[in-house]
């Protein structure tokens, strides 16, 4: 098995502490020591070797993705020209690793969500593989603990098999974000899963999805495989790249896809793409306060959310708050609109405070 990271964007509802120069993914969100991408590759410990991993990143944090894990080959630090959304990164991961194995298997994660149970993660990796093998299109799909309203869904019909307790399931189709109604209806029916944005397949089965689905894209990648090793490797790449649309993989091959299987994945996984979302997955004091990390002093405060780099934060009397320290920013906000952060980042964009961001 081989996997492709992909550690693109840049996470601005994470802001102050995810910034351009250091999205979120190469940073330390949970105060755990590690950043996002480095627990990503640690997960995958003992499914593969190293040399089994590849990273989809920017050009601007292709330092970053080789400092941060220095284990994975240089050459497998893949650079995407600029941001063109999950299908052509996952396609240029797939012609890369068709130049070793075409008919390899792969998974394609995310370097930005957090997944508590790392065993349980790589039980389902193993058994989503084991039915790629078979010609599936696979994703995990994550058992949903409450009504989301921001994640797709995913709907499962067939059970294909149950090996070990792990069962897999033919998918009957993939589901927009749905309003509160739908989602509760969801839930309560059973049966569906978020979304996570976790794919495993066969590398040439992935590559005929796009041959058949997007042929034009597919020619593109073809000429970017065909380039890899020559001389005018990073010319075609440019060229060919700026043609591609920007698109989904769920969009551009999951949705009209035959054979697509759902394995379920339950491991605490959040994709933590706000600040809200922390609360999650870190403790909780008996007042319900959740601190991702610093030197917090509560009183008579509870509900609340709270990072700090540098300085102490003391609450008093506050609740439902989110408070984030940094060296040069400091954010306070109402826990439940934690979403308007991106308009901070678009306010201070508008004003030309390009160094805050």
């Amino acid at each position: 098995m081989y996997a492709a990271i992909l550690a693109g964007g840049v996470g601005t509802r994470l802001w102050p502490r995810s910034r351009q120069d250091r999205p979120k993914q190469f940073t330390d969100i949970t105060g755990t020591g590690v950043t996002m991408i480095q627990a990503t590759a640690e997960r995958l410990a003992g499914l593969m070797p190293t040399n089994h991993l590849f990273v989809l990143t920017g050009g601007a944090y292709a330092g970053l993705a080789t400092e941060q894990l220095p284990e994975v080959p240089p050459r497998q630090i893949i650079v995407e020209p600029s941001g063109r959304n999950t299908a052509p990164a996952i396609g240029l991961a797939c012609v890369h690793l068709a130049q070793h194995d075409p008919t390899a298997v792969i998974a394609i994660l995310p370097a930005d969500h957090i997944i508590p149970d790392g065993a349980a993660l790589r039980a389902a990796l193993r058994r989503a593989a084991n039915v790629a093998r078979e010609g599936y299109l696979v994703t995990l799909g994550i058992q949903p603990t409450f009504p989301h309203t921001g994640y797709g869904y995913i709907k499962r019909s067939a059970l294909i098999d149950d090996v070990d307790g792990l069962p897999a399931f033919r998918v009957e189709r993939f589901l927009e974000k749905p309003n509160r109604s739908l989602a509760e209806t969801f839930v309560a029916e059973g049966g569906y899963y978020w979304n996570g944005g976790i794919f495993i397949s066969r590398v040439d089965r992935l590559l005929a999805e796009f041959e058949s689905q997007t042929p034009e894209m597919y020619a593109a990648l073809e000429r970017i495989g065909a380039a890899i090793g020559a001389p005018d490797e990073e010319a075609v790449l440019a060229a060919e790249w700026e043609t591609l649309p920007s698109i989904s993989i769920d969009y551009a091959i999951m949705e009209r896809a035959q054979r697509v299987a759902v394995v379920p994945l339950n491991a605490g996984w959040s994709d933590v793409g706000s600040w809200d979302a922390l609360e999650t997955v870190l403790n909780k004091d008996d007042a319900g306060n959740s601190i991702a990390k610093g030197d917090v002093l509560l009183l008579d405060s509870h509900d609340n959310i709270v990072y700090s780099d540098k300085r102490i934060v003391a609450l008093v009397n506050v609740n439902n708050l989110v408070v984030v320290e940094t060296e040069d920013t400091l954010l306070i906000g109402d826990k439940g609109q934690m979403q308007r952060v991106k308009d901070v980042v678009e306010q201070l964009r508008a004003e030309g405070r390009t160094e805050l961001l």
